[in-house]
């Protein structure tokens, strides 16, 4: 909540204030692959505690004001030459993700006073209420379930909370927008089994994030989804020509009006995605904000940093401890603490909430949990096969 009073006509300290209150909740940082890749999963050898590799430790954290992010649960597509081109070949994906989950896990238990895992809305208010950090977990690729929506329950168990339908390769749910101009369909945006998987994260209350997807995919689930998505890490195209930023026409279908999906569009500070090489700068971010608000409106703008998932950084917003710039300079350019507290975190819950809600109404209404599997898979029987024996 914000609270009442006047702020400083200094930016900076308008924005401290503002975050003192609502802090930010990110809806993206890859600090699990960066232990993964520094440490091998090794959380004795880790010391958030004071200067740290990567773009997020404890004192930045603080710095920064921040109070909740999501722990990206991340593994790289597999090689297509060994998964093949039906998705048939087992890799170690699905060992790979429950490995990050357990790292995240244990690095947020290790620091007991600072991080607080979370599970739900909430969860993270009472973290902030803490002084703690809000840490939840989002797995960031559909490839990552293992092309089963029998994993996605399991990952749910586990504390996931949200779920990216495809990262830069097309999966058995999904069209991805993959990283380079012309990447070719395989589906047409989703499968039919994408449109299940939905369906299966509305009924556990799973965050649909429309990141990396392609433009036919994100218009399909916003029409399909019964619960509100999100884009976890995303830009906007309009602001710089990328095919993982999101095109205006998409941003339109945004919003809380009928024939709208709620979400919330949070904002990625990865250079390659902000402004062309050489120009990212703090305020091109703030220029991605503000073009997301113009078209989609104040309250459907976050921040999904991908800091530790990046290589390189923007002039001005070099690790966690930068946010209250961000926040300094949409304040000069007009920005209330109302529409501020959104952006930092408000606009988040709300949508969280959103979905929490209608994984709630369709439980109550005995909605039965997803059972289709994926129709190239011959390792299990059909009914009709089941029906024989």
């Amino acid at each position: 909540m914000v609270k009442t009073g006047r702020l400083p006509k200094d930016p900076t300290r308008a924005a401290l204030q503002i975050l003192n209150n609502a802090p930010v909740i990110d809806g993206h940082i890859d600090l699990p692959i960066l232990l993964r890749s520094a440490f091998a999963n090794n959380v004795s050898a880790v010391d958030l505690s004071k200067d740290f590799v990567g773009h997020v430790d404890i004192p930045r954290l603080r710095a920064g004001k921040v109070g909740g992010f999501f722990w990206s649960v991340y593994v790289g597509c597999p090689n297509p030459a060994v998964e093949g081109k039906d998705f048939l070949t087992a890799t170690w994906r699905v060992r790979d993700t429950l490995e990050q989950i357990d790292v995240a896990r244990l690095t947020i238990d290790k620091y007991p006073d600072v991080f607080q895992y979370a599970l739900g809305s909430e969860d993270i208010r009472d973290a902030i209420n803490n002084g703690k950090i809000a840490s939840l977990l989002g797995v960031e690729g559909g490839h990552q379930l293992g092309n089963s929506i029998a994993v996605l329950r399991q990952y749910h168990a586990l504390g996931v909370r949200y779920v990216t339908l495809t990262h830069t390769c097309h999966n058995a749910f999904a069209d991805s927008c993959g990283f380079e101009p012309g990447m070719i369909p395989l589906h047409g945006g989703l499968s039919p089994l994408g449109y299940r998987l939905i369906d299966e994260m509305n009924r556990l209350g799973v965050l649909v994030d429309l990141s990396h997807t392609s433009d036919d995919t994100a218009r399909q689930a916003l029409a399909h989804s019964k619960a509100p998505v999100i884009w976890s890490h995303s830009s906007a195209r309009a602001v710089h020509d990328h095919a993982r930023n999101v095109p205006d026409n998409v941003l339109e279908l945004v919003g809380t009006e009928k024939g709208k999906t709620d979400a919330v569009v949070m904002v990625n500070f990865a250079p390659v995605f902000v402004a062309d090489p050489g120009n990212a700068d703090l305020k091109a971010v703030a220029d991605h904000v503000e073009h997301i608000a113009k078209i989609a409106g104040k309250k459907h703008v976050g921040l999904g940093s991908d800091y530790d998932g990046i290589d390189s950084t923007p002039v001005g917003l070099e690790d966690v401890s930068k946010y209250p710039a961000l926040i300094a300079e949409l304040y000069k350019r007009g920005w209330n603490k109302r529409e501020l507290a959104g952006l930092t975190g408000a606009n988040l819950l709300r949508v969280f909430e959103g979905a929490e809600r209608v994984s709630r109404e369709l439980k109550v209404a005995g909605t039965a949990p997803a059972f289709d599997l994926y129709h190239k898979r011959t390792d299990v029987p059909r009914r009709r096969d089941v029906d024989m024996l």
